[in-house]
């Protein structure tokens, strides 16, 4: 068996507090598909994007997720939490298996700088298996437009990518094209769940491991509930898509190396003359040629012709 039945939850939810609603979504989503394996939410679903509500690791807002996993007997990937750690703010994504136990936790590794100030960096690849099925990777929004991640998690043997996303501006198309390409590059299924309603512009979409289109939602709440064949996987990698690129094999075996992704120093010498990572400012707008005050209005002296009214 390698089927995944896996419910993508694209919730409509408030700009905070949406535990209630996704607890919600869940248990019905678990009694309307009961072969369903996982669920899987947007980016900072529950609590929102305000680092002010970050907990601590194994807070209450886990221990809720964990029972309800455990009830429904379902894999929760439940989009993403702040928390606190030493003194620090994570994006995390904790993976909750079907008898409530967190069996690992993914720190978002590229925090949207500079928007989601003040959000540490995470330096852990996290890839879990699900037994008689196959290995899940988890990267959360912003990463996927990192493609060394996701082929990392490839390279670790992930067949299935779940990308928790919060994205309410302009590039969400272009989030699209660069999942669609991280699938068909690291020859993978990507499940790319965005938020809708106050939170986000949704247009979650699932791809398959030769960049295939399975299916992009609409703008609101909406449920994609399927069974991903991961030896779809596995043919791609082994034979390639459609009898193409083996890919994966190509960068097993070519023999180079990337200097600039093993040392950081390195990297970022390279890119020095790029200036800093900071907001952007408003233009500044020039001052007008002559800075001294206008003069009064010269009084209008009205000439009536001769004969004139």
């Amino acid at each position: 068996m390698s089927r995944l039945g896996i419910a993508a939850i694209q919730t409509a939810g408030e700009a905070t507090g949406n535990m209630d609603l996704i607890e919600q979504e869940v248990r019905a989503v678990a009694r309307r598909c009961p072969w369903l394996t996982m669920v899987a939410l947007g980016e900072l679903a529950i609590h929102g994007a305000s680092p002010e509500k970050a907990e601590k690791a194994g807070g209450a807002t886990e221990v809720h997720l964990q029972a309800l996993a455990a009830e429904t007997g379902l894999w929760i990937i439940p989009g993403s939490l702040y928390e606190d750690r030493d003194g620090q703010v994570f994006n995390t994504t904790p993976i909750i298996d079907p008898r409530g136990q967190i069996i690992a936790r993914y720190d978002k590794m590229f925090p949207f700088l500079p928007y989601e100030n003040g959000v540490a960096s995470g330096n852990n690849y996290v890839v879990v298996e699900v037994s008689g099925i196959g290995k899940i990777g988890v990267v959360i929004c912003y990463d996927i437009w990192f493609p060394e991640v996701v082929r990392t998690l490839a390279a670790m043997g992930a067949e299935v990518i779940i990308v928790p996303t919060m994205t309410n501006t302009v590039d969400r198309d272009v989030e699209l094209a660069i999942a669609r390409t991280n699938a068909a590059i690291s020859q993978c299924f990507v499940v790319d769940v965005n938020v809708a309603g106050e939170q986000g512009n949704g247009r979650s979409v699932i791809y398959g491991p030769g960049g295939e289109l399975i299916h992009e939602a609409g703008t609101g709440r909406e449920i994609m509930a399927l069974e991903l064949d991961l030896e779809q996987v596995r043919s791609a990698r082994s034979r390639g898509w459609q009898g193409l690129g083996q890919v994966m094999k190509s960068f097993r075996d070519m023999p180079g190396r990337f200097p600039l992704h093993e040392s950081a120093s390195a990297r970022s010498e390279a890119m020095q003359d790029w200036g800093d990572l900071e907001m952007p400012a408003r233009p500044a707008v020039p001052e007008p040629a002559d800075s001294s005050p206008p003069s009064e209005t010269p009084h209008l002296t009205i000439i009536k012709k001769k004969g004139s009214v």
